[in-house]
């Protein structure tokens, strides 16, 4: 089965998204997803995530310092299976720019992995502390969602 392509979505694609796309890499292993991540600005583009959430990464084994930070593009919609925005309003943005066809791949990543109506807050003007929270937030959700894709394989 070929894995499941996952879009992970943020404002700017230096905190809360680069932290998922490693997170969820990890927990699921090879074969089973193919994670990214962009953000619906493009103010960071080609810059490497926050040093915060590459250090509460590493601090749980987990190396994202390789990421690029990207902006959602036109084809992504197409590329992707599934689409989680971290907040309601990059949600509402994804769902300005998509296309009919793959509104359905839009999804907030916490209602879709754990059935909840939580924003994955945004921590960049917060300490050590508020990347830890939306660490443990992310890796909650990473493993609920990696439960329910192998589910479905």
């Amino acid at each position: 089965m070929k894995p499941v392509r996952i879009l992970f979505v943020c404002l700017g694609n230096i905190c809360r998204s680069p932290l998922a796309e490693g997170i969820l890499r990890h927990v699921a292993g090879d074969g089973l997803v193919d994670a990214d991540s962009a953000g619906t600005g493009g103010w960071h583009i080609g810059d490497p995530p926050d040093h915060r959430s590459i250090a509460v990464a590493l601090k749980h084994g987990i190396d994202i310092a390789g990421q690029r930070c990207r902006k959602v593009d036109a084809s992504d919609f197409e590329a992707f299976d599934l689409i989680f925005a971290m907040d309601r309003s990059n949600l509402a943005h994804l769902h300005a720019m998509a296309p009919p066809k793959a509104q359905h791949k839009l999804h907030l990543f916490l209602d879709y992995a754990l059935g909840t109506t939580h924003d994955v807050p945004d921590p960049y003007y917060e300490g050590p502390e508020g990347f830890e929270t939306v660490y443990s937030m992310l890796l909650q959700g990473c493993r609920s969602l990696t439960g329910r894709l192998e589910e479905r394989s």
